[in-house]
């Protein structure tokens, strides 16, 4: 059940590679690579990082086959794409679960503690999304949207859980993946996510400008410390109005 689970999900994975390739315009050749990193990487970068030779999909060169023809497929399907949002969305939960799991399995057949087989999984669920983001010269959606690492995470701490008490059966296998898609949808409707740190050196710097912002390179800073400085007492008022209970 897993493996087919893994086919469909690298052949979606593969699909999302192809269609940020297309956002960039790559060529056919660009098209074909992305759609393989986006749907193998994961898995590529785990068994380097663990010492697991061969890698896997060099012993299943069908994986590379269907990786490489879902993504030249997806320039012929492009204008249907939008019609079967919902239908990826449930393969990109279907997938995260799988990749988790089977990283988290190929960790423990090595012999490797928890944190590390928690980490494989998560390597395995997030990183093909993450080369494909980077090499698309994008900051990787994992790291600014929606909780996808962190529910990596949890698939893997459950999945783990379940391993080492020795209860896991397949109904609690498909209870994990029910939970998975909640988790994930849940996510996706009410957009959570983690709390997002922006640094932003010259909101708290109130010394003189540098030779650089006096020449002109970066007109807006001042005024922009300015509009920052005039918001922050704005909320300051508000806060003490709020606490004198006027």
């Amino acid at each position: 059940m897993l493996t087919y689970i893994y086919l469909i999900a690298i052949t979606a994975e593969a699909m999302s590679g192809a269609l940020a390739a297309g956002r960039r315009n790559m060529d056919i050749f660009g098209v074909s690579v992305i759609a393989f990193i986006t749907a193998l990487g994961g898995g590529t970068i785990r068994d380097l990082l663990l010492g697991h030779f061969p890698v896997s999909w060099t012993q299943h060169p069908e994986y590379v086959y269907l990786t490489v023809s879902a993504g030249l497929a997806t320039i012929f399907l492009a204008r249907f794409m939008h019609h079967l949002q919902k239908v990826f969305l449930l393969l990109d939960a279907m997938g995260l679960i799988a990749f988790t799991i089977i990283g988290c399995n190929v960790a423990l057949e090595l012999g490797y503690s928890t944190p590390i087989v928690v980490m494989a999984g998560m390597i395995t669920g997030i990183f093909g999304g993450i080369l494909r983001d980077v090499l698309c010269q994008r900051v990787p959606v994992v790291f600014r949207h929606e909780l996808y690492a962190s529910i990596s995470l949890l698939v893997a701490l459950l999945y783990l859980q379940l391993e080492q008490t020795g209860r896991r059966s397949r109904s609690q296998s498909a209870a994990l993946v029910r939970l998975r898609h909640l988790l994930r949808g849940a996510a996706i409707y009410w957009h959570w996510s983690l709390p997002v740190f922006s640094y932003a050196p010259e909101r708290w710097n109130d010394g003189p400008l540098s030779e650089q912002e006096q020449a002109g390179d970066d007109v807006g800073v001042e005024q922009t410390r300015r509009r920052w400085r005039r918001e922050e007492q704005a909320a300051d008022w508000g806060a003490l109005r709020d606490l004198c209970g006027h």
